[in-house]
């Protein structure tokens, strides 16, 4: 079969050729994109799940969206070691450009640049270099408290993308990574925006503790947000994701073949791209056999472990290490901690910083008390895997 007529995508937060199973997600965000623009109040979304399962790609195609209905998208990463102050600056500004071009909106923008060039020099950003009159208005978004002075930036730029007729769509992916008091922040900011009536809406993305973190940054971050849980796809959805694009391609499967791909990926959106894309390059002719994705199985495996699955265990110590070895030597998840410090024959406070690290590298997280998982699916598998290859070296 042709390998350049290969449609699948397996790249992080590629467009799959086939977006199956999540049309309510992509509903509610066209929804509340519209009734925003409207001057109608809708609740902000995040979307919650383990890695792979296709979180940044709703993201990017809500941007699509956003953009489609008038608003100004605004896509950014929390970074790992950035203040959010530092990341969001020069997308405000951004926004505040393209609204400059609009005559109704000018007054509005040269309030927004100016309360942006006093955070920046309360936040020791750096100058704002645009062509519009922005010196700093003293007493806005100057304190040097992110929460406060972040809430008067959304209501300039709110007030701003009104004038124009416009609204602004700001999208964050890993909101995990943001500290408390910056995710506190950005709640305030957007509570503030949604009582003054202005077309601000925020679409995140996270891994599944984020609800939490939410909750416990503003008590009333459940009353703002919509939370969305992401994960693998139902058996339909799952087989859709599969014969849909080969299909498309001109080629066929046999519905054993594709009950295989669905069997090996757990419906996993980011794994049926890769079983997919080996089964493809494999296949000489239609339809494709069982018999192809058996091989295909082992290409997809081999491919995840050198990359997907080793650049996360890359990251870990070699306390670490044992550390997930012992979590994957108990099965499936959700592990309790008591029962993985009793595999490495040690008191669970003592194994309390180790845990703590492999949190903070995002390769574990807490699904609740006492309690542990993965954040990448199959990755205990994987971890198996390891250690017999280790084992068998040894």
């Amino acid at each position: 079969m042709d390998p350049l007529g290969n449609p699948f995508a397996p790249g992080a937060g590629s467009q799959p050729p086939e977006l199956a199973g999540r049309d309510h997600i992509l509903a509610q965000a066209d929804i509340a994109l519209q009734r925003v623009l409207l001057g109608k109040q809708d609740r902000s979304q995040i979307m919650l799940g383990l890695r792979g399962v296709g979180k940044t790609v709703l993201l990017n195609k809500i941007e699509q969206l956003a953009e489609n209905h008038g608003h100004i998208a605004s896509f950014v990463e929390a970074p790992e070691d950035l203040g959010l102050a530092q990341t969001l600056y020069p997308r405000m500004a951004q926004v505040l450009r393209r609204l400059s071009a609009m005559e109704s909106a000018k007054a509005r923008v040269v309030a927004g640049m100016r309360a942006l060039r006093g955070f920046a020099v309360a936040f020791k950003i750096g100058p704002l270099e645009v062509s519009l009159p922005a010196d700093p208005e003293p007493g806005v978004a100057d304190s040097g408290l992110l929460e406060a002075d972040l809430a008067d930036l959304f209501v300039r730029i709110g007030e701003a993308a009104r004038s124009a007729g416009k609204g602004w769509a700001l999208i964050v992916d890993e909101v995990q990574y943001l500290r408390t008091e910056e995710l506190a922040a950005v709640i305030v900011a957007l509570h503030r925006a949604s009582q003054r009536g202005l077309p601000v809406v925020f679409f995140g993305a996270g891994l599944p503790q984020v609800a939490r973190l939410a909750g416990e940054a503003k008590s009333y971050a459940e009353r703002l947000f919509t939370f969305f849980s992401v994960g693998a796809l139902e058996s339909v959805s799952a087989k859709q994701a599969i014969v849909e694009p080969i299909r498309a391609g001109g080629e066929t499967i046999t519905s054993a073949a594709a009950d295989r791909i669905i069997r090996e990926t757990q419906g996993y959106p980011y794994f049926l791209q890769e079983w997919g894309f080996q089964t493809w390059k494999l296949a000489q002719r239609s339809p494709i056999s069982e018999d192809v994705v058996e091989r295909a199985t082992r290409m997809a495996l081999e491919q995840l472990d050198n990359g997907f699955f080793r650049v996360r265990y890359d990251h870990l110590t070699a306390g670490e290490r044992n550390y997930v070895r012992a979590m994957s030597q108990l099965g499936k998840g959700p592990y309790k901690t008591a029962e993985v410090a009793g595999i490495m024959k040690e008191k669970i406070t003592a194994l309390g910083p180790r845990r703590a690290n492999i949190v903070k590298k995002g390769i574990i997280y807490s699904p609740g008390h006492g309690k542990l998982d993965f954040t990448v699916p199959l990755f205990d598998e994987f971890v198996r895997r390891e250690a017999s290859n280790l084992d068998s070296r040894t």
